[in-house]
């Protein structure tokens, strides 16, 4: 754990000493939280892009055009901050030479570096739920997992109908992320028929959530929105939530947070929470990632980690597709290219031209999990249009 919480770090998986000298390298970049609240998301970032660079590395290399590549990577942290995240996308990309990037993890960040990707033509994989994040015009922008204004209209109405709430409160990070998860949110709400009465916004680095949450208790609320917050916000709220007294349920319509969740709020705080859950854990492809990704890391498996590992995999086929690591439209058009691509998660497409405008976000299947005695149950599979 201490690598993953130094400011920059530089990681590389050595290949046989007898392929290494052969192999040139190639720098993939990781630009992701790897100290406070998303801390979780970024380490899932992190180790994604190094077991990637493993398996190309033990076999020798990446082979590319008739060249072997050593993959090597160079990860800084952005703290979950829009003037860090610029200045670590500016020395992966103007000191270290990088032109693909694992990151930047949130919106604030994404929007701060995005014209500068752009202009530089470098390609990230970003976790921002931001949509201007695949606009049009940042055509190097790439997105492995599935955002809110994807899942979490049919996840909110399945929850909804399930549970026959109407009254629900809220608190969302001050920024961004926050206030588009917030809109998405409320929208998919409000069209299902139940209402948010209560919503406030915090400072992300806040930790006693006990006065916000009382004026949101104090209108009644059914249920309780998590959305995109945190790993380790999230489970502060569900600990200061109960222990305000409240029962009823908690809904988790934002990126995984299960771990957290369970460890900072426990097992008994945890019943009754539902929770927006990227993978079925119940897979063997995804069973054996989380083997390798836990032996190799000490720390539970984040799920958004194989789909950042997934568009790793795809950028490499994309550059021996295209038989280049230095011409980057021909890698973009390449992995964009793929269809039906075999990976972790099953097999994976791109979509995203009707809402975005470019067909630039991963396409996979999602799913709703209800935590009973300490675990996620899958209660739900999920598509775009519906949950069954």
């Amino acid at each position: 754990m201490r690598g993953f919480l130094k400011v920059a770090l530089l990681s590389s998986v050595v290949a046989a000493s007898s392929y290494a000298a052969e192999a040139e390298t190639l720098k993939l970049g990781v630009l992701a939280t790897l100290s406070g609240a998303g801390t979780a998301w970024g380490i899932a970032m992190q180790g994604a892009a190094e077991l990637a660079a493993e398996d190309v590395n033990s076999k020798g290399g990446l082979e590319v055009g008739g060249k072997k590549y050593q993959v090597e990577v160079v990860a800084y942290d952005d703290h979950y901050k829009a003037a860090d995240a610029l200045t670590a996308f500016n020395r992966l990309v103007f000191d270290d030479g990088i032109k693909y990037v694992v990151g930047p993890l949130g919106s604030a960040p994404a929007l701060a570096l995005l014209p500068v990707s752009t202009e530089n033509k470098v390609i990230t994989m970003t976790m921002a739920f931001t949509p201007k994040a695949l606009s049009a015009e940042y055509k190097y922008s790439l997105r492995p997992v599935i955002p809110s204004d994807v899942f979490s209209d049919p996840q909110i109405k399945w929850v909804v109908q399930k549970l026959g709430a109407k009254r629900v409160g809220g608190l969302f990070p001050n920024d961004e992320s926050g206030q588009q998860v917030g809109a998405a949110n409320e929208a998919a709400y409000q069209a299902v028929g139940a209402k948010f009465v209560a919503k406030e916004f915090f400072e992300r680095e806040r930790v006693d959530f006990v006065p916000l949450l009382t004026r949101v208790l104090a209108q009644n609320i059914d249920a309780f929105e998590l959305d995109g917050n945190s790993p380790q916000t999230a489970g502060l709220l569900v600990k200061q939530l109960r222990e305000l007294g409240f029962k009823g349920p908690i809904i988790r319509t934002g990126g995984d947070a299960t771990a957290d969740l369970l460890k900072i709020a426990g097992k008994e705080a945890t019943e009754n929470v539902y929770v927006h859950q990227p993978i079925n854990p119940e897979l063997a492809s995804i069973k054996e990632y989380t083997r390798r990704f836990e032996t190799k890391y000490k720390v539970p498996l984040n799920a958004f980690s194989p789909f950042f590992y997934a568009n790793v995999q795809m950028l490499f086929a994309g550059m021996q597709k295209a038989g280049t690591v230095t011409d980057v439209d021909k890698v973009r058009e390449a992995v964009l290219g793929l269809k039906d691509f075999d990976s972790v998660l099953g097999k994976v497409n791109w979509i995203g031209q009707a809402q975005w405008k470019s067909n630039q976000q991963l396409d996979a299947p999602f799913y709703v999990a209800l935590l009973k005695g300490g675990e996620a149950h899958v209660v739900a599979k999920c598509t775009p249009a519906v949950c069954e």
